[in-house]
């Protein structure tokens, strides 16, 4: 009997030994319970802003989108906004999670070196999340300690989900961003068939920046939206500032440089940096063309084998004057007559570019390996970046010429999209008859 009461009194003693460590033992940091953070739940849940351009409370600056990146040391978020150059001011990032709030963390506010003279220039603020929390969206704030006041519109943290998974997993191959559709802008059969002619080179998306367009390229627009291929993401800049129509403030005035273009070239490079192996940054009136390649993954392929650590491809542009017509007019289509905008089958004249002054380039970069960008160059950058020769790849650009005094003997014929043409016209003429616009006459 007295054997069998000392074994239950260890055996209690083991039991009680055994809580105690437990409840009193500090456990590890990395397994740490995640303290409670501070309001009710409903604090941030209802305020998400559905705007791509939000206002941020008592400054003069506008918010973009909010992402996830890691790349540079002790950072976890980088938001994207539109800051005056002449009113930066402290600011703090604040963080919610489940309606639940944390402490504040000093913001790092960097500007874009490209403002071209404008009062508002591209800006991202960099943040770190406080430890233990798990932020699912982000807002800033001018003090540091405050709780969120009503009028707090929230920023969801975009790309937290897909952070690390490999290149050949990602949802596309190749991406388009398209900066900025501004005025009444209509040129529908160029647009038509630089989308088309995408399609055939394996462009799987085409990101389009639309602050307003003409009316029939708007329903042209909408139809490819809604067969997935193009996704609109709604500007309206000149609801909040006066954008200028040009590049440079001296010449042009306004508040930022056209239409807000560097801001939503950067944005498209981190809305598809986990979804799209590779981001081209061109013209809504630009293709990029490889003359070696059927397409832009066989391209990308050999390119890629020859420069592993090239994260940056710079492909010349070359100007196809319009007011130079291919003499036969095989390509002057009745069924497209009536539709507004030019056909690029009948331009295959091409300048050859000046060499002695600044001639642009357009890329296709591989957008993990980006950080900031302008419009012919990226400013910051992982890798290294390599200017693809013009017999393997060049921009076609069918447009007003750059050199008028040109006479048609000094120009180059250049039939490169005829090669295309006999899935490219039918493809043409199917978009065009699904919005109405095809002459069946």
């Amino acid at each position: 009997m007295l054997k069998r009461f000392k074994k239950k009194l260890v055996l209690v003693f083991i039991t009680a030994l055994f809580l105690f460590l437990v409840l009193t033992v500090k456990t590890p940091s990395t397994y740490k319970s995640i303290p409670k953070p501070s309001g009710p739940p409903s604090a941030c849940s209802m305020r998400i802003s559905k705007q791509t351009i939000t206002p941020l409370n008592n400054t003069k600056h506008l918010l973009v989108s909010a992402y996830m990146d890691q790349r540079v040391k002790d950072f976890d978020i980088r938001i994207i906004g539109i800051f005056r150059r002449d009113s930066i001011q402290p600011l703090h990032c604040f963080f919610c999670c489940a309606g639940y709030l944390s402490k504040t963390t000093p913001a790092t506010i960097l500007q874009h070196p490209d403002n071209f003279g404008f009062p508002f220039v591209t800006t991202d603020v960099m943040c770190q999340i406080p430890q233990n929390f798990n932020a699912r969206r982000v807002t800033l704030l001018t003090t540091p300690e405050k709780e969120s006041p009503s009028t707090d519109q929230w920023l969801p943290i975009r790309n937290k989900d897909t952070v690390g998974q490999k290149e050949e997993n990602m949802q596309f191959d190749f991406t388009v961003c398209i900066s900025n559709l501004f005025g009444d802008y209509n040129n529908v059969l160029q647009f038509a068939q630089t989308l088309e002619m995408y399609k055939l080179l394996g462009v799987n998306r085409v990101v389009i920046y639309n602050t307003s367009c003409g009316p029939e390229l708007n329903r042209l627009l909408q139809s490819y939206s809604d067969e997935g291929f193009v996704e609109m993401v709604p500007w309206p800049i000149d609801k909040h500032l006066n954008p200028s129509r040009g590049w440079l403030h001296s010449e042009h005035g306004g508040d930022l440089h056209y239409f807000g273009q560097l801001t939503t070239l950067n944005e498209c490079i981190y809305r598809s940096m986990e979804r799209s192996r590779y981001v081209l940054l061109n013209d809504i009136d630009e293709i990029i063309m490889p003359y070696q390649h059927d397409d832009l993954m066989s391209l990308m392929n050999t390119l890629r084998n020859q420069h592993p650590n090239v994260g940056v491809f710079l492909i010349e542009n070359h100007i196809f004057p319009k007011k130079h017509f291919e003499p036969s007019g095989r390509f002057h289509l009745p069924q497209w007559n009536g539709v507004p905008g030019i056909n690029i089958l009948e331009h295959i004249y091409r300048e050859d570019p000046a060499r002695n002054i600044y001639h642009p380039h357009k890329m296709i970069v591989r957008p993990r390996m980006v950080e900031w960008t302008s419009v012919h160059e990226v400013i910051k950058n992982f890798g290294e970046c390599y200017k693809v020769p013009l017999d393997v790849c060049r921009i076609i650009h069918v447009r007003v010429a750059l050199q008028g005094s040109l006479t048609l003997e000094q120009l180059n014929v250049d039939k490169r999209l005829w090669d295309f043409q006999e899935k490219l016209i039918p493809n043409v003429d199917k978009v065009l008859k699904r919005v109405g616009m095809l002459n069946l006459t």
